[in-house]
């Protein structure tokens, strides 16, 4: 390794490559380095989500949210065929059980025509029609969601990055941080060897760990990072072909998730979830996982104590359903009936990285973090994945402002 790196992008996922291939690009001659504490890419949320390029119906016009998906959509689609990447454009119907549904479902098929995404609107006729196994009112039909292996996208864009010049640390965890007034100087752990890396310019896309990143530095912030565990099953391989499209519930606009839903699989299996419970352990991806300082550090945070009481209710059910198969269940026999406590079948959760503010307010949009010689991601929320190019290009184009 150099003495001294011109930037250095800490956090191998999606977003953390798609900012070191860019910025590559934009300073072909300047020396970039791209550290990651695991042994490969995309080892986080980038590879333990459902896959899905979503269209971006969601959320609200004007956001930071709405404008990345969109244009994420097309540039990742793209890259996928340039590179031969496969993606299945299966879109997506979010379907509404209720006449309470159907209300939020006409309220959301007016925001995507404010979002510029175009929609088309079943009722309970042409939703069988479209899903014989799928039963419900009525939904919102998006033609433009399909799915991928985000895994693959990132690897691709981590051989680009090298291709043109930047170099890449693979099992080097960041242990301890300095910014002095020429540089930032990182602590890692490679091997097991203790040794020192530094740069000129910091850039970290750090997920789970984006907290601490920014506490290293001595970066005064009013968020943590709450997770959550969000349970999938996969369905029995009987059930490869029970829906024609992804099939989502319409969001309840008072809760944080989306809610359980059906998502077929670039593989061609099917999945069902995910719930959201409470994470005990930061990259805790097995059945029963625990880490004292991540819940120390949790229960010591005032925001984790206000966003737990104002949604507990809804973490109850959720917990409960997490451990009673049936109460699960019965989240997708709301509008698939079909399915038996029987076809689910185990399969890898994923944690979701929630930035919480010090009031208990949930950060559902993309927040910053910056000191003199650094740059922090302190929560790139779904569809993170989807907006991967575009998140890139905007941290990008902040560091070249800060750099100028």
């Amino acid at each position: 390794m150099n003495a001294m790196y011109d930037f250095i992008i800490v956090g191998g996922g999606i977003v953390g490559v798609s900012t070191a291939w860019q910025l590559q690009q934009a300073y072909p001659n300047k020396s970039i380095l791209l550290i990651e504490k695991e042994s490969g890419f995309a080892k986080h949320q980038t590879g333990h989500n459902s896959g899905v390029i979503h269209a971006g119906v969601y959320y609200a016009p004007g956001s930071l949210k709405a404008d990345f998906c969109k244009r994420g959509v097309e540039r990742t689609i793209d890259f996928c065929a340039k590179h031969d990447i496969p993606v299945e454009n299966c879109g997506k119907l979010l379907v509404a059980t209720n006449n309470a549904e159907m209300e939020r479902m006409n309220a959301l098929y007016e925001r995507c025509h404010q979002n510029g995404i175009e929609v088309e609107l079943l009722d309970q006729a042409q939703l069988k029609l479209a899903e014989p196994n799928i039963t419900g009112l009525g939904a919102i039909l998006v033609k433009s969601t399909s799915i991928v292996n985000y895994t693959k996208v990132t690897e691709m864009m981590a051989k680009e990055f090298t291709d043109i010049g930047g170099q890449v640390s693979l099992g080097t965890e960041v242990i301890a941080a300095k910014e002095l007034e020429e540089e930032v100087q990182l602590t890692c752990k490679v091997d097991g060897q203790t040794m020192q890396i530094n740069g000129r310019f910091m850039i970290s896309c750090s997920g789970l760990m984006a907290d601490r990143m920014t506490k290293m530095l001595g970066i005064e912030t009013d968020f943590q990072i709450v997770p959550y565990r969000g349970e999938y099953y996969l369905l029995d391989k009987k059930h490869n072909q029970v829906v024609n499209h992804l099939i989502y519930p319409i969001p309840d606009p008072d809760l944080p998730f989306l809610g359980v839903h059906l998502t077929r699989m670039i593989d061609g299996t099917v999945t069902v979830g995910p719930n959201a419970v409470q994470g005990w352990k930061r990259e805790g991806y097995g059945v029963i996982n625990f880490s004292l300082k991540d819940t120390w550090q949790m229960l010591s945070f005032a925001g984790f104590w206000k966003v737990t009481a104002k949604h507990l209710q809804t973490g109850l059910v959720e917990f409960k359903n997490s451990w009673w198969k049936p109460g699960y269940l019965k989240l997708v026999n709301k509008y698939c009936p079909s399915i038996q406590v029987a076809d689910l079948k185990p399969y890898p959760a994923g944690i979701r990285a929630q930035a919480v503010m010090k009031d208990g307010t949930l950060v559902h949009d993309f927040l910053f973090a910056e000191s003199p010689r650094s740059l922090h991601v302190c929560n790139a929320p779904s569809p993170a994945a989807t907006s991967a190019m575009p998140i890139g290009e905007y941290i990008c184009e902040k560091v070249m402002a800060k750099n100028a």
